[in-house]
């Protein structure tokens, strides 16, 4: 079975060569936006979006995409996750098994992968979400989810970027909030992508 790598990249701690994924040599592209922040982090901002008082979509874009978790080896249907989810777990597996199907009808572009042991869902290799089953609870997880919208206050953790809501059987759920935080992540995830 073929690894997985994820291209992780935190603004306040990357050298000047920034890597966009860790399984290729970057394009031309990239390489062009590698050298536009890197001058920016050295010169800072142009004198124009100095003046305007912001910096460029183009560069707005990369910062972005710098925190992101890329997962090039992603695929529209991972055998190694349907296999996952097919393992016996009880009543815990069958909640993941849900709650991963609800990622995975985000959209055609939803893609996925086993990371660290549990389904990733990614938008196109971005990751999103994902689910994971412990022995008492399940944890459908959101990789930016520290910026996620969360108004029934269900998302829990004190990382930087990941949250995730605690799912135990004995417990109701407000089965339609988490489905909304799902289907924010992966807007959310999509509208990064985006191109200008």
């Amino acid at each position: 079975m073929a690894a997985h790598v994820a291209a992780v990249i935190d603004v306040t701690s990357t050298p000047t060569h920034l890597p966009i994924r860790c399984d290729k040599t970057p394009t031309a592209t990239e390489a062009k936006h590698d050298q536009r922040l890197a001058c920016e982090r050295s010169n800072g901002p142009s004198a124009e979006a100095r003046r305007a008082g912001v910096r460029s979509a183009a560069t707005i874009r990369l910062f972005d995409m710098e925190r992101l978790f890329l997962f090039p080896g992603s695929l529209r249907r991972d055998p190694a996750v349907d296999a996952w989810l097919r393992t016996d777990r009880g009543e815990l597996g069958a909640i993941a098994r849900h709650w991963f199907q609800a990622m995975r009808d985000c959209g055609d572009d939803v893609r996925e992968l086993l990371h660290d042991g549990h389904p990733t869902a990614c938008v196109s290799e971005a990751a999103f979400g994902y689910v994971n089953a412990f022995t008492a609870h399940v944890n459908v997880g959101f990789f930016r989810g520290a910026e996620l919208p969360d108004p029934e206050r269900l998302l829990e953790g004190t990382g930087r970027f990941m949250r995730h809501v605690k799912i135990r059987p004995e417990r109701e759920i407000d089965a339609a909030a988490i489905t909304h935080l799902i289907r924010v992540a992966y807007a959310d995830m999509k509208q990064r992508l985006s191109v200008d």
